[in-house]
């Protein structure tokens, strides 16, 4: 008995799997607003209403994708952060942006998905928020542990955080950026913003005719003046 329901949770986990490679391809031709259950059901061959024994309906089918791009992402970004020694906190936050635009470039349907025009009728459940968070956990513990070693140094003459940012400064605090000023905690959420910017500013083709002849550089460029502004500053 445990042994035929392994079988079928396998066959099923497989079918899911083939569902959602169908739906991201459709991802690519109809963009999300468009994704159907019933065209992904008839491109795998099956009957409309089986596929809403594994889905639903659309927006299921959306969050699931949604929470496996974000966690494609997050991934990639731990990984590009976990390959750099823990006490270089500027080439640390290098690899991240980098790894981020390089994910984005190569996976550009997910990343529109996630960071595009938000799906008409669609509100995203708080499923998608711990992978949503992924990446912002690695910025924050690149600041936190480049204050703990006395090397985060801030770029100073720029306008102070409102005071009316206080509250929800301290609520960032406690989730991610533990004793880092209100200061930081909103140059670190206006550097981020900046380089997924600067990613759908390249995606979306806007710096066509205006970037063209060496992007990855202005990218680094671009990447480094946050850095500096947070206070990242390299090492010999």
């Amino acid at each position: 008995m445990n042994a035929s329901r392994t079988a079928r949770e396998r066959v099923r986990a497989e079918l899911i799997s083939e569902i959602k490679d169908v739906a991201r391809r459709h991802l690519g031709v109809d963009g999300a607003s468009g994704l159907s259950l019933r065209a992904v059901a008839r491109d795998l061959g099956m009957v409309s209403s089986a596929i809403y024994r594994y889905f639903p309906s659309r927006d299921e089918l959306l969050t699931a994708l949604i929470i496996e791009a974000f966690d494609a992402v997050g991934a990639a970004v731990e990984a590009a952060d976990a390959a750099c020694p823990r006490d270089r906190h500027l080439d640390r936050w290098m690899a991240v942006c980098r790894a981020i635009r390089v994910w984005s470039l190569e996976n550009p349907h997910e990343y529109a998905l996630i960071h595009g025009s938000p799906v008409p009728g669609y509100v995203a459940p708080q499923d998608t928020a711990s992978a949503a968070a992924r990446d912002g956990f690695v910025l924050a513990g690149i600041l936190r542990d480049a204050r703990e070693a006395g090397e985060l140094t801030p770029m100073t003459g720029l306008p102070p955080a409102p005071e009316s940012f206080a509250p929800e400064a301290q609520l960032l605090r406690e989730a991610l950026f533990a004793e880092l000023p209100d200061d930081i905690i909103l140059r670190a959420l206006a550097a981020w913003t900046y380089i997924y910017g600067v990613v759908s500013f390249e995606l979306f083709g806007m710096y066509k005719s205006v970037i063209e002849n060496d992007r990855p550089a202005v990218f680094d460029q671009m990447a480094l003046t946050q850095a500096t502004i947070l206070g990242l500053t390299a090492k010999p």
